[in-house]
């Protein structure tokens, strides 16, 4: 599971540079970065939810 954290933490932070390029410089390029990075967040965040029940179950 801590695996799993540190990859959420590397995704957030690789979505909070390119949301902060985008909106601060209008960088149309970061944006598609980010969005990409907020699917792969959201993958990993439904990964995080299940693992938590389980462990939380067991």
């Amino acid at each position: 599971m801590n695996e799993l954290i540190e990859k959420i933490n590397a995704s957030f932070e690789t979505l909070k540079a390119d949301a902060e390029l985008q909106a601060g410089k209008g960088n149309k390029a970061a944006g598609t970065r980010a969005r990409k990075a907020s699917l792969e967040l959201e993958k990993l965040l439904k990964q995080f939810r299940k693992a938590s029940l389980e462990a939380s179950k067991g």
